[in-house]
């Protein structure tokens, strides 16, 4: 029988980062570990104090981690247990991107559980941790949402990815006035990055009917908001609707996982440090199109979730999905973004080892219908046929 774990709370309002100190007593805690990306804690932003602020509202005092950059690392991870330990925390807020939300995840464990060990975390039949509130500051990753964390072991220089519901966050505070400043085209990463989750997971061969309705919610209200937050970044509806579709995105591919786009988007975001949710959305089209004859119907109400008409045949609305990813692509610059990370003759050149990475993890087996080795390499020569056409004047115009 199916089993959805999502968050036991969901606030999703303006201001909703007025309730933390609510939120948080709710809990039992009195002293918290506040992990935030450094450039949000700091001027000119100075979100800290403002949390601060509003933590001592409900007599909670904190402590700041913001030591860390990029994705987090088990050295991030070691640092932050020992603030918490310090300071006596007990209670943990994430605020700020994936990376914000994946540290607190990992310090509320090893905080309440300093000796268990990380390939231990995904086998516990009951895994402890402290009280976990995650506040996201991008519409993408559904980080908040998810009983997943991202950590590089700096032993191995391998990146874990733990699974475990009670990885959970207690409370998913959506606040989208947090997103009002993310600048447009980054917005356009992140949410494709969400798009990409929600459709990856209603095409997953793990769907079921309760995720289906959490990924479809998805892609209707990704496909309605955000265009209309690449015409006006200050649309505080439309922030308000991709927060929220960013975290229904989670909630799907916690439950019913990602595949091919991720899988092969990792590997190459990593080789040519491009932002992960540029990596993913260029390569999520061709990606469909490999897809496409595996499950039709689903492709087409796909389609219709993105607001294309239901009069159209299965057939004409499968590839209708595939046209709309495209003209986000083109509307939104990704490719002529990406060619400021990668050149098709480099992408060419990698296509071997890239290839090699993305098979050696579980993230193909979802797939309805599963690459091999030569699959995985036509996409990627799809993708680099795509880059030459891309007019290098333009880049280079955009990137003035």
């Amino acid at each position: 029988m199916p089993v959805l774990d999502l968050p036991r709370h969901i606030v999703i309002e303006s201001g909703a980062l007025n309730k933390l100190d609510e939120l948080m007593a709710a809990q039992g805690s009195k002293r918290v570990l506040v992990v935030m990306d450094s450039f949000l804690a700091n001027p000119p932003i100075n979100l800290h104090e403002k949390v601060v602020r509003v933590l001592r509202k409900s007599g909670i005092e904190s402590t700041l981690f913001s030591d860390y950059v990029g994705e987090p690392t088990t050295r991030n991870v070691e640092e932050a247990v020992k603030q918490l330990q310090t300071f006596e925390a007990d209670g943990v807020i994430a605020i700020g991107g994936g990376s914000a939300i994946d540290l607190a995840k990992a310090a509320a464990v090893f905080g309440a559980n300093n000796e268990i060990k990380w390939d231990e975390i995904a086998r516990q039949r009951k895994l402890d941790r402290l009280p976990l509130l995650a506040v996201p500051t991008t519409a993408g990753t559904g980080s908040e949402a998810t009983k997943i964390m991202v950590i590089t072991n700096l032993e191995t220089n391998v990146k874990m990815n733990p699974s475990h519901p009670n990885l959970i966050p207690d409370a998913a505070v959506l606040d989208p006035d947090l997103t009002l400043s993310l600048p447009v085209h980054f917005t356009a990463y992140t949410g494709l990055d969400a798009l990409t989750h929600a459709i990856e997971a209603y095409v997953s061969n793990r769907a079921s009917s309760m995720t289906d309705l959490f990924a479809l919610k998805a892609i209707h209200e990704i496909g309605r908001a955000l265009p209309k937050i690449m015409k006006d970044g200050k649309d505080k509806e439309a922030r308000k609707e991709l927060i929220l579709a960013s975290c229904y995105a989670g909630v799907a591919f916690s439950n019913a996982s990602t595949n091919l786009a991720h899988a092969a988007g990792r590997p190459l975001g990593a080789r040519f440090h491009i932002p992960h949710g540029l990596s993913v959305a260029m390569l999520l089209p061709f990606v469909l199109r490999f897809g496409v004859e595996s499950c039709k119907e689903r492709y087409a109400d796909i389609a219709v979730a993105l607001g294309e008409p239901s009069s159209l045949s299965t057939e004409e609305l499968a590839k209708s999905a595939i046209r709309r990813i495209d003209r986000y692509n083109e509307a939104f610059s990704i490719w002529k973004d990406a060619r400021k990370y990668i050149q098709p003759e480099q992408l060419v050149e990698e296509i071997p080892a890239l290839t090699a990475d993305a098979l050696s993890g579980n993230g193909i087996l979802t797939n309805r219908k599963v690459p091999n080795e030569h699959d995985i390499q036509v996409i990627f020569h799809m993708l680099a046929e795509k880059l030459t056409t891309v007019d290098e004047k333009s880049v280079g115009a955009t990137m003035k």
